[in-house]
């Protein structure tokens, strides 16, 4: 696969799916901007992509309208969107913190909303939106109720999108369990054996890496003939 001359914007690009994707556009050719909220990760970010010229880094908060408006001034045309954001929030429904079900909504349903409407104009001729889901919407687990409502939306949103806003293509990469940082906080101490559980569960016997929904992103940005489009990378998650 070749990006060749294209630039590609990774909102969530300084850990995770973002970084791994961000990482691989680069090897296709690529020219890379990462957004996030936290300009010290940023800077480790570009450390870890080799923070050559072909490496940007841009601080926003894509739930506040003004930093996304910003962000698309300063980034100027692109080839390809993608968002992994997500400030996530795992609680049972009955113990449910409305703030922390808002930063759910506000980090990856109003933020890919307010990425779709400030980066549309900027997007060239042929190119692409991919919002990022999650197994979340397909197999919910206890106290996951949010997560699962906003990555259901999302799937919802990539259908319309790519009505509204064609001929820019517009698709939606459902992740399973993947080792990411998340993880840290969604389990703590018991990650390792959280994803050890999951890898015995399904059919492929690992979780994900970021590496592997990175070509999922990759897939996406190069298919002309994909848009409207939930692409599954979950290691068969949903069979079992």
């Amino acid at each position: 696969m070749t990006l060749n001359g294209q630039h590609v914007v990774v909102v969530g690009g300084s850990s995770g799916i973002g970084l791994g994707t961000a990482h691989a556009a680069l090897a296709a050719g690529a020219r890379v901007t990462i957004v996030g909220r936290s300009p010290e990760r940023l800077a480790q970010a570009q450390r870890a992509l080799g923070a050559d010229d072909r490496v940007r880094a841009i601080t926003a908060d894509i739930s506040r309208e003004a930093d996304v408006a910003h962000l698309f001034e300063v980034a100027g045309d692109l080839d390809h969107l993608v968002t992994t954001a997500v400030d996530a929030a795992y609680q049972p429904i009955t113990e449910l913190e409305l703030a922390a079900a808002q930063r759910v909504i506000d980090s990856k349903l109003i933020g890919s909303l307010l990425l779709a409407r400030h980066g549309a104009p900027h997007i060239r001729s042929g190119g692409s939106i991919t919002f990022t889901s999650g197994i979340a919407a397909y197999r919910p687990s206890r106290g996951g109720a949010v997560v699962a409502a906003v990555n259901g939306a999302l799937a919802a949103l990539g259908r319309a999108l790519a009505l509204e806003l064609a001929p820019i293509r517009v698709n939606v990469v459902s992740p399973g369990w993947v080792d990411t940082p998340v993880w840290d906080v969604v389990a703590g101490d018991r990650k390792g054996a959280v994803l050890s559980e999951m890898a015995e569960r399904l059919p492929v016997h690992r979780v994900g890496t970021p590496d592997d929904l990175a070509q999922a992103f990759l897939f996406l940005m190069q298919s002309a003939y994909s848009t409207g489009t939930v692409l599954h990378v979950d290691g068969g998650h949903r069979l079992v």
